[in-house]
C-alpha cells in the first residue's frame, strides 16, 4: 500500500461510503440494537480513515478496516454508558456480541434489507419511515432530508432521533419478516422508498440537487430490494414504476423550461434504456400471479409509453388498469386519473361525470390536479365560465411556476 495523499484518501472514503455505508450500519446495528450508536461509531471510523489512509495507504479491504474501527468505537462507547444493573446487563451482552464477531472472517453479510424492515416497523411513525431509511441506508444528513420533506432541520433531527430510540426501546427485530407477515411489512418498505423517489420527482427540472438525489437514491433503494428479493412482484413493480417515470424526466420541460404535459411530450426524448428495463421487470412480475398496486401503476405508465411505438397511448388499457387500482386502493387520486382516461375513451362529458362523483370528497378541495383536470374537461364541453373558475383554482394551488404558466396559457386559449 502506498501513501495516496489527501484527495485519494477522501475519494476512497467517499466511494466506500456510497457503496457500503448502509451495509456497515446495518451489520453493526443488528448486533448492538442501537442504530444511532452504530452511525456514530461508523462516523468515527470514517474520520479515522481519512487520517490513516492518507498516511498508510488504502487497505486491501476497506469495509473490514472500517468495521474493525467502528466495532472498537461502539465497544468503548458502550463501556462508558454503564448505568444501572439492567443497563449493565444489556451493554455486557452487546459487548460480548461485538467482541465475538471480531473473530469472524470479515466478509460482511448484507443486512440492509433487514435494517429497512426495522425502519418500516409498525412501531415507527409512518411519516418518518422514508426519512429514516434515507438516513440509515444512504447516510443522508438530517438537513438534507428536512429540505426535501419541507420540515425544519431541527424538527427532522428530533424525529429521526426518536425513531432510532424507538427501535432500541421496543426491541424492533433486524430481520426480514416471516412469509405470513411479509406483505404488510414489505408494503411499508416499498411505500417509504416510493415516498423518497416522489420527493425527488417533484423537482422536474432537477434544479434542486437534494431532491434530484432523492429520486436517484429512491431508484437505487428499489434496485437493492429487487436484488435481495427478486421473487417479490411488488418490488419489481415499484422499480418498474420509478424507471418509467425517470425515463421521462428530460421530456417534462422544453428548451425554454416550460412545462410539457405527458400527452404532448416527444417520445424521442424519453430514455429507451430505462423504459426497456422497466418493461422487463414488469413482465417478470406478471408471471408471478400476485398483482399489486405498484405493478398496476407501472402498467399504466407502460400503456402511456406505448405511444413511442404506436403513436398513441393505450387508453382502453389505461382505463381498465385504473378501474382495478380504484377497486384496490379507493384513492381519489386514482379516481381523477380514471376520469381523464374515461374522457379519452368516451368523451369529455363522461369524464366530467366521473369527476362530479368525487365532488363531495373534502380531500380534493385543495388538490391542484383535480381542478386542472376539471378545468380541461369543462373547457372541452364548452362550459367556458366554469372552466375559467376551475383554471383559476388550479393556478392558485400550483407551486411550480412552469406549471402555473402552462395553466394560464390553457385558460387563455380556452376563453
Amino acid at each position: 500500500m502506498g501513501s495516496p495523499g489527501d484527495q485519494q484518501a477522501r475519494d476512497a472514503a467517499e466511494d466506500i461510503a456510497r457503496r457500503s455505508y448502509g451495509k456497515l450500519v446495518a451489520y453493526l446495528s443488528a448486533r448492538t440494537r442501537d442504530v444511532a450508536g452504530a452511525e456514530d461509531a461508523l462516523a468515527d471510523a470514517f474520520a479515522a480513515a481519512l487520517t490513516d489512509w492518507r498516511q498508510n495507504g488504502i487497505p486491501d479491504n476497506p469495509e473490514a478496516w472500517l468495521m474493525a474501527v467502528a466495532r472498537r468505537r461502539a465497544i468503548d462507547a458502550a463501556r462508558r454508558q454503564r448505568t444501572g444493573v439492567a443497563a449493565e446487563d444489556r451493554i455486557r451482552l452487546m459487548i460480548e456480541e461485538l467482541e465475538a464477531t471480531a473473530a469472524e472472517p470479515m466478509d460482511i453479510p448484507d443486512q440492509r434489507l433487514a435494517l429497512m424492515f426495522a425502519c418500516a416497523h409498525p412501531a415507527i411513525e409512518p411519516s418518518i419511515r422514508a426519512p429514516l431509511i434515507l438516513q440509515t441506508i444512504l447516510g443522508f444528513d438530517a438537513a438534507t432530508i428536512a429540505s426535501a420533506f419541507l420540515v425544519a432541520p431541527a424538527t427532522m433531527g428530533q424525529r429521526l432521533s426518536r425513531a432510532k430510540g424507538k427501535i432500541q426501546q421496543a426491541g424492533v427485530p433486524f430481520r426480514v419478516p416471516d412469509r405470513h407477515d411479509l406483505r404488510e411489512r414489505l408494503d411499508a418498505v416499498l411505500a417509504a422508498i416510493y415516498a423518497a423517489f416522489a420527493e425527488g420527482w417533484s423537482d422536474p427540472a432537477g434544479s434542486e440537487a437534494r431532491r434530484r438525489n432523492l429520486a436517484e437514491e429512491g431508484i437505487w433503494l428499489g434496485r437493492l430490494v429487487v436484488s435481495l428479493m427478486p421473487d417479490e412482484p411488488e418490488a419489481l413493480g415499484l422499480l418498474a414504476l420509478m424507471l418509467h417515470a425517470e425515463a421521462r424526466r428530460g421530456a417534462r420541460r422544453n428548451a425554454e423550461g416550460d412545462y410539457v404535459p405527458l400527452a404532448e411530450q416527444d417520445p424521442a426524448a424519453w430514455d429507451d434504456g430505462l423504459i426497456d428495463e422497466a418493461e422487463t421487470l414488469l413482465h417478470s412480475a406478471s408471471r408471478m400471479d400476485d398483482v399489486g398496486r405498484y405493478q398496476l401503476e407501472a402498467a399504466v405508465q407502460s400503456a402511456h409509453g406505448a405511444r413511442r411505438l404506436t403513436g398513441a397511448a393505450d387508453w382502453a388499457a389505461i382505463e381498465m388498469l385504473y378501474d382495478a387500482l380504484l377497486a384496490m386502493t379507493g384513492s381519489p387520486v386514482v379516481a381523477i386519473n380514471r376520469a381523464v382516461a374515461i374522457a379519452e375513451m368516451r368523451g369529455p362529458a363522461a369524464g366530467l361525470a366521473a369527476l362530479d362523483a368525487l365532488a363531495d370528497d373534502a380531500r380534493l378541495a385543495e388538490y391542484q390536479p383535480y381542478w386542472a383536470a376539471r378545468a380541461g374537461l369543462l373547457a372541452r364541453t364548452g362550459e367556458t365560465e366554469a372552466a375559467g373558475a376551475a383554471y383559476e383554482r388550479a393556478i392558485g394551488l400550483e407551486s411550480d411556476p412552469a406549471v402555473r404558466r402552462f395553466l394560464q396559457k390553457e385558460k387563455k386559449a380556452r376563453e
